[in-house]
């Protein structure tokens, strides 16, 4: 432990501009980033996370009270990087530039800066590695970032989905080791087989031998106006493809029968102007009809969806024919031999395909009401939350439009499709022991750690295959639908095939899951984990060398709705497991509430409104929590970002009134 006297070089000076730039590009990077483990909000970029608590760690060679052992071994430890420094303020520069260029991602593995980085925390520590504390600890950048440097990391979350991801990353990777990426990778392969033969019937090829790969739907409403009645197919564009060498679009035309209402016929072709696309029939939930040229208000578009539970799905009749509900206005295919996609008009396989899903589904739920709804239902039944007002609840706004339960988020060939990977994938947490596997004796063992890295994938996959995913029309693709923090409403949407082995695809999926398992051979110990509240840590007094966490955004990011979205199927993939509930109230079937430390005045704390003061005096008890932890030579560090001064206002003074004293601020 560094003397308390002593100051942290982030105290001092900090290489802001290499590691903002740094951290920006770590955005764009994909393959084998933790990030692409499972999806969570707001998560810390690892660069400027490794380089603050590397920062933090490093004693300020110039201060008078800087350890002598370090200031000789120091230099001599960055020989392996760069020319040795000499003299106190040398010293300095040298250690802010290692910082800055340990924070590039390339960097991050670097057998040599690694081993630099590690032998320089325990040169200041006298090879006696801190503990470092994150009590917020989300999707884990913090506590990763500790075990790359050399130390041991203490982390805790009260979200479910946070506390299973943080179970994965800091417990189960480095206990298996990287034998667990090929397990994975097996049983990516494995399930593919079997889905293919279990769900080729409701994702037929075409007769052409095309693939489709992805179906794009709008939901429909109908014409109010007299003399109309006609299906208003919600679009927000018309375009298909907008690639400089590949522009198709939908053209539509009026077809009006006798005695019967007019409708829209849709052809695709290729236009040469922009121009020549028509304008989309919905803005603001106003949508216009294309027959009549009449306006249906919001409340109309709203009451029409509501009596549809989203209408995400077709309605037939008892002949097959589809009379209602979503419209499938094109089908994006591959061609055997041809490279780009495609796009065709929908035919009638493709609805047949979707009414056998429904009567699966049907099926499913009959046998599962059949058999006295014993364990959960198999289609997320769980309540979405109610949205509107201010604060977090402004995120929200399906339950408007009908979507009354998770479920109601999916479409039925999607849930039908999950329910059977999830029984596929999950029955290949069966491993042989090494010992069997030598003696070829065939016996396999329960692998908890696989279970729940599969149950992750499972989690993960429904961003991609729910019925509010769009369809990117400048990219060729589905775009994911936590592109933000928010579960917003979307008109039309992009089905992706779950078999087309592409983006939607599952073993996509599990392929980009092992590539993160892969990139963990960093890791050389466990770290520690705990479902905990901030407000009231396990842990007892001055244990930490360094408390460092990235709280919640006051009213920004309304994390436990967002995470029931992912909680409610891995309740299904993971039965019973006791991470996956409420600690403090076993009736709520979801994620805590309660104690969640956000100002959201849709909610409330034991009466109280969950407004900005709650959340000033939560963070004040959290962060006085931090400072009875943390060793009395230790330090901690808060990561915060908020658009307004309340916001802040808020954490500062929690801080004060957690009895800290601040030393440095630094904007990255």
């Amino acid at each position: 432990m560094l003397p308390r006297e002593c100051r942290r070089l982030a105290e001092v000076d900090f290489p802001i501009a290499a590691v903002s730039r740094h951290a920006a590009r770590e955005k764009s990077i994909r393959h084998g980033h933790p990030s692409t483990l499972h999806l969570w909000w707001a998560r810390r970029p690892l660069a400027s996370s490794r380089a603050v608590l590397l920062a933090l760690l490093l004693p300020d060679p110039g201060d008078p009270a800087c350890p002598a052992a370090f200031r000789a071994q120091a230099p001599e430890i960055l020989t392996d990087v760069r020319q040795r420094p000499e003299g106190a303020a040398e010293l300095r520069k040298a250690l802010l530039w290692f910082i800055g260029n340990f924070a590039d991602w390339k960097m991050a593995a670097d057998r040599t800066y690694l081993r630099v980085a590690r032998e320089l925390v325990r040169a200041a520590h006298a090879d006696d590695a801190p503990l470092v504390v994150d009590p917020f600890a989300g999707g884990g950048s913090i506590p990763l970032e500790a075990l790359r440097l050399g130390c041991e990391a203490f982390a805790s979350d009260l979200n479910p989905v946070a506390c299973l991801i943080l179970k994965v990353m800091l417990e189960d990777i480095p206990r298996r080791g990287p034998g667990l990426a090929d397990e994975l990778r097996r049983a990516g392969g494995e399930v593919k087989a079997a889905a293919e033969k279990e769900l080729a019937g409701l994702y037929p090829p075409d007769p052409d031998g095309a693939t489709p790969i992805a179906y794009l739907w709008a939901r429909t409403v109908r014409c109010e106006a007299p003399r109309c009645g006609a299906e208003i197919p919600l679009l927000r564009s018309f375009w298909l493809c907008r690639k400089a060498k590949r522009r198709r679009a939908l053209r539509l035309r009026v077809v009006r029968p006798r005695n019967e209402p007019p409708r829209v016929d849709f052809e695709i072709f290729e236009p040469g102007a922009d121009r020549d696309v028509g304008a989309g029939t919905v803005a603001r939930a106003k949508a216009t009809c294309l027959c009549c040229g009449v306006v249906l208000p919001p409340e109309r578009v709203r009451e029409q969806l509501a009596r549809q539970r989203g209408g995400a799905d077709a309605v037939f009749d008892d002949a097959g024919r589809r009379v209602g509900g979503a419209r499938l206005t094109a089908v994006v295919t591959l061609r055997p031999g041809e490279t780009g996609r495609h796009y065709r008009l929908p035919a009638d396989a493709d609805y047949a395909a979707v009414r056998a899903a429904q009567a699966r589904l049907a099926g499913m739920l009959d046998e599962w009401e059949r058999g006295g709804k014993q364990g959960l239902c198999p289609v997320p039944d769980e309540p979405t939350p109610a949205g509107g007002g201010s604060g977090a609840g402004r995120a929200f706004s399906v339950q408007r439009y009908g979507m009354l339960r998770w479920g109601d988020l999916f479409t039925a060939r999607q849930k039908v499709a999950l329910s059977t990977l999830m029984t596929a994938l999950l029955s290949q947490s069966e491993i042989e022991k090494p010992s069997q596997r030598r003696a070829g004796s065939g016996g396999k063992v329960r692998c908890l750690d696989l279970e729940s890295l599969f149950a992750l994938s499972i989690s993960r996959f429904t961003d991609i295959a729910n019925c509010l995913c769009r369809w990117e029309n400048t990219k060729h693709q589905v775009r994911n639908l936590f592109t933000r923090q928010a579960i917003p409403m979307v008109w039309d949407y992009a089905e992706a095939s779950f078999l087309g082995g592409q983006a939607g695809d599952h073993s996509t999926t599990t392929g980009t899951m092992a590539r993160v398992v892969d990139g963990f051979s960093f890791i050389r110990q466990q770290g520690q984990f705990q479902p905990a509240d901030a407000t009231d840590h396990p842990l007892p007094d001055q244990t930490a060398g360094v408390w460092f966490t990235d709280p919640p955004y006051y009213d920004a990011i309304p994390y436990s709705d967002l995470s029931d979205f992912f909680l409610v199927w891995l309740k299904r993939a993971l039965p019973g497991h006791p991470l996956l509930r409420d600690p403090f109230d076993p009736a709520n079937p979801l994620s805590p509430k309660t104690r969640e430390a956000v100002q959201d005045e849709t909610k409330t704390c034991e009466g109280r409104v969950k407004d900005g003061a709650f959340f000033e005096e939560t963070m004040g008890r959290a962060f006085a929590e931090g400072r009875r932890v943390l060793h009395e030579d230790g330090v901690g560090s808060v990561v915060f970002a908020h658009k307004t001064t309340e916001g802040w206002e808020a954490l500062l003074a929690g801080l004060i009134r957690g009895g800290w004293t601040i030393t440095g601020s630094w904007p990255i």
